[in-house]
């Protein structure tokens, strides 16, 4: 079986990269399609496959500048000849569905989220933009919504990564989806004993606006309480300049650092709302607990007063009261694990692999000849 694998861009190891990490591992055989390439920023196991770049890859700065490009990724999808695929797999977050598959073909659709600057955090990124972007912006992405509704219609199923994004899937493009979870690897995290439990609180992730990194920061600055600070991102810079003496930005760091910080924080600073949000699970399958914002991902991974507590609004006040809630929790670190768990590699694998089965199985059938009855 032919397989192709679409994902908008290869340009770092977040929680995407990890889904396409997962399907490489399915399906070794598999071809990977993207708008831009930079091969020394992937997995080595993403790299062993054949990576087939669209014409974006060779615009001027396309390594750093993609995200300009979004209004030419369509045409460069339609320009893609996937006649030989089997099983077409496209990873949706930016545009990657779009293709046009042969009639052949399956083509499933693992969705990370429509498009959020395009749909449900389209006012927030205008707000943020410059002059020029925010001027342009109306035009180009109504333009950009038509086409994702239109390109849905192209897609023969859609797995959402969480019940918020399969509402959002049928809010924007009509569409049922089935929730499969993505893969965490909740194996490659381990508990710390009691006595080994720092002082300090973390946050974790890309800093990006819609993270809401600030908030954290802030809270912390005025609880005087330690705050490690771990990932890069546009807001790096502005969180150092306003992180007080208690709070350290630590910036982008290896695996291992991460997970020693994991297992040894008091607990998770997590408030953003998120899609899914694999660094909760990751700093639950770490044993400890986790402050986050209730929405999003986070309500359908994190259980409310056994691995973590729960903000209903995006302030400084509702996170330091949250923070001081967890006073009041029993933290069982054990507990904790055992819950990360269910979010495990083993369960994405297992019900990926019996929903695309059960998918080339209907295919098969149809394409079966029929016997004109006598």
């Amino acid at each position: 079986m032919k397989v192709a694998i679409v994902h908008y861009w290869l340009v770092g190891m977040r929680g995407g990269e990890k889904v396409i990490e997962a399907l490489c591992e399915m399906y070794p055989q598999a071809d990977i399609y993207t708008h831009v390439y930079v091969p020394e920023m992937v997995s080595e196991r993403i790299r062993r496959h054949r990576v087939i770049p669209t014409f974006i890859n060779r615009l001027p700065r396309a390594a750093r500048m993609y995200k300009t490009y979004l209004p030419l990724m369509p045409l460069a999808l339609e320009q893609l000849d996937l006649r030989d695929y089997d099983l077409i797999i496209s990873s949706e977050s930016g545009p990657a569905k779009g293709i046009i598959a042969p009639s052949s073909a399956v083509h499933v659709c693992y969705c990370h989220t429509p498009m959020r600057y395009i749909w449900n955090m389209y006012h927030d990124y205008r707000a943020d933009a410059g002059l020029l972007a925010r001027c342009m912006m109306p035009t180009l992405t109504h333009y950009l919504r038509m086409w994702d509704v239109a390109s849905a219609a192209r897609v023969d199923s859609f797995v959402a990564n969480s019940a918020t994004v399969a509402d959002r899937i049928r809010r924007y493009y009509g569409a049922a989806s089935t929730v499969i979870y993505p893969p965490v690897d909740t194996e490659a995290f381990s508990t710390a004993a009691s006595s080994e439990i720092g002082e300090y609180y973390l946050m974790a992730g890309e800093l990006v606006s819609y993270k809401r990194p600030d908030l954290a920061v802030q809270a912390f600055n005025e609880l005087k309480m330690k705050l490690v600070v771990i990932g890069g991102g546009e807001m790096l810079g502005e969180l150092r300049r306003l992180a007080g003496p208690t709070v350290s930005v630590l910036g982008p760091q290896p695996f291992d650092v991460l997970k020693e910080h994991y297992a040894r924080c008091r607990a998770l600073i997590f408030p953003g709302e998120e899609d899914f949000g694999m660094v909760p699970v990751e700093a639950m399958a770490s044993g400890r607990p986790v402050v986050a914002f209730g929405r999003g991902g986070a309500k359908e991974t994190v259980a409310k007063g056994h691995t973590g507590v729960f903000f209903e609004k995006q302030t400084v006040e509702a996170v330091i009261k949250a923070v001081r809630s967890l006073a009041h929790m029993d933290i069982n670190s054990e507990r904790i694990a055992a819950h990360a768990r269910q979010f495990g590699r083993e369960q994405f694998f297992r019900k990926m692999r019996t929903h695309i089965d059960s998918l080339l199985a209907q295919r098969s059938d149809a394409a079966e000849p029929k016997l004109a009855s006598i």
